[in-house]
């Protein structure tokens, strides 16, 4: 039996962004207790030329909601990008997931050779089938932006493990 485009989607995003949300939790906790200034984490990076932590958090979001609404056909909620701190950008996967939650698996399933057209930095746009589009281009990109989140945290210090990444709050203590 093969999967469907609605559980290859909605409910995978879902999980990467709770887990995206539990990093977080580990963030606010080790800066708690190493006494330090929790918005170095969202404006921390890897390299100087990458967007800091914050940005990974409202990309990432923003990959995951897209991709649903765009498979659905529906029009997805707009949100103004002024998320600073892990508060806030915690608030930003929450909103982001009650979107979610409103996708229901018909809207998605189905839509393997839909056509789905989006913009592509400075190129203009681009389109692709929906199978496609999932596969190749919106998993990969809020799979990238969850990992390097992940990477800057684990970078300063958070202690966060794979199991982290792979279980997210229902990782052992």
């Amino acid at each position: 039996m093969s999967i469907s485009m609605y559980s290859a989607s909605v409910p995978v995003f879902r999980a990467l962004l709770e887990h995206l949300d539990h990093f977080l939790d580990k963030g606010l906790a080790d800066a708690e207790a190493r006494k330090y200034d929790p918005i170095v984490l969202a404006q921390s990076r890897l390299a100087p030329d990458m967007l800091p932590l914050a940005r990974q958090v409202l990309i990432a979001c923003d990959a995951a909601k897209l991709c649903a609404a765009r498979l659905a056909g529906m029009e997805a909620p707009t949100f103004d990008d002024t998320e600073t701190t892990l508060p806030e950008l915690k608030a930003r996967i929450r909103k982001t997931l009650d979107f979610l939650a409103t996708v229901a698996p018909d809207q998605i399933d189905g839509t393997e050779d839909k056509d789905i057209t989006f913009p592509v930095g400075r190129e203009g746009t681009r389109t692709m089938k929906g199978e496609a589009y999932l596969k190749h281009w919106a998993t990969a990109n809020v799979y990238f932006h969850v990992t390097t989140a992940y990477a800057i945290l684990r970078h300063n210090g958070v202690k966060l493990g794979k199991v982290d990444f792979l279980l997210g709050n229902q990782a052992p203590v």
